[in-house]
């Protein structure tokens, strides 16, 4: 969440943790929309506590990072990236998503007045103590259900949790999201592994949690009192670029296909193979669970790179074991992928790869 570094890099509260709520003290969810930016794709949650009488009103933010992290891209794609929790007054928090044209829902929780006393304490014991820092998972450790336990944690257990849309997968889930942004939909499809394809049993999404609250009761009663839509902006929809679009991804795979020179055909496969090597190399270095065991290793073939030097060589006749070899895999990969959100994304490149490897042997065949 960039967006937290510009009001919440540090914590600004000056009082201490132990002040007493009022009764007229208020807790809340906030939901708030996504944007065109990558980085605000999936929306984002927020805890609010108000309490008038006492001049309390912050909003307490899961997901805040530093830029200038040492390594910071390395330890991004390994995954022990270290997130912090922040906590900044309501009214910046408002006008920050103001300036950004993000709509903003509320939902009042009606809890015990011990309860928001044990939530506004435990908020402020993290964000006073090495708790504060947390390694980000993209499934399981984001700024959704970092803010859902915290609220299970002070309602004494596992009061939310996910309630709809538990016999659908995780990709299937955030492909949509990427609408607009082709090139980010494509890389997020062949980069996840098997993780993504499991049901989607863990919450995970601003909306989810949403959702969650408005179904949950505690006590006995709704456990939200009211809902507020305190800022509402039309969706916004990312602006036509020329470059990140699926017509220039179309246009390259021709040109590719079509025009069939040996360097473009060698640039294309290295490229392809550097990928899988990458893939490869990140299931094996990065805790992400969500990477793991990434199949689309089966289409990005390492082992396209020893073709293609062969072929630079001219010694098409000492790839064949290792063309039908990729061959398989392309098979295989079929089979995994047919029934996947991400399928169609990547099928024009399993005809590239079938086209340039069949072409590779026949040629091979002939001479």
């Amino acid at each position: 969440m960039r967006r937290l570094l510009f009001f919440f890099l540090f914590p600004i509260l000056a009082f201490s943790q132990s002040v007493p709520l009022s009764p007229n003290a208020k807790v809340s969810v906030l939901t708030c929309g996504s944007s065109p930016e990558i980085y605000a794709l999936f929306g984002h949650t927020a805890i609010r506590i108000a309490d008038p009488d006492r001049g309390i009103d912050v909003v307490y933010n899961y997901g805040a990072f530093d830029f200038s992290t040492p390594n910071f891209a390395l330890r991004f794609v390994k995954g022990d990236m270290q997130y912090f929790v922040t906590a900044g007054s309501f009214q910046d928090f408002i006008i920050q998503y103001d300036y950004e044209k993000r709509s903003i829902s509320e939902q009042i929780l009606d809890i015990p007045q011990e309860k928001k006393q044990q939530l506004f304490e435990e908020l402020n014991a993290v964000l006073y103590s090495d708790a504060r820092y947390y390694t980000y998972k993209f499934i399981d450790r984001n700024c959704t259900n970092m803010a859902m336990d915290v609220l299970n944690k002070s309602l004494g257990g596992k009061i939310l949790y996910k309630r709809k849309n538990l016999d659908t997968t995780y990709r299937d889930i955030i492909y949509p999201y990427f609408e607009g942004h082709f090139f980010e939909r494509w890389g997020t499809s062949v980069l996840f592994g098997t993780k993504v394809d499991e049901q989607a049993t863990t919450l995970f999404l601003p909306t989810e949690l949403e959702q969650s609250l408005a179904l949950t009761t505690y006590d006995g009663k709704p456990i939200v009192s009211e809902t507020k839509k305190l800022m509402t902006f039309p969706e916004q929809k990312p602006p036509f670029s020329l470059w990140n679009n699926i017509y220039i991804y179309l246009i390259f795979l021709t040109v590719v296909v079509v025009l069939n020179k040996k360097g473009l055909t060698a640039f294309y496969l290295i490229l392809v193979s550097l990928l899988g090597i990458f893939f490869a190399f990140s299931t094996l270095y990065s805790l992400h669970e969500e990477l793991a065991w990434n199949y689309n290793v089966l289409l990005f073939n390492p082992l396209w790179l020893p073709i293609t030097i062969l072929l630079l060589r001219n010694r098409t006749k000492s790839f064949t074991y290792l063309g039908y070899t990729v061959l398989g895999c392309m098979v295989v990969y079929l089979l995994l992928a047919f029934n996947k959100a991400h399928f169609l994304i990547v099928l024009p490149m399993v005809a590239v790869n079938s086209i340039i490897l069949l072409r590779l042997l026949s040629k091979n065949k002939a001479s």
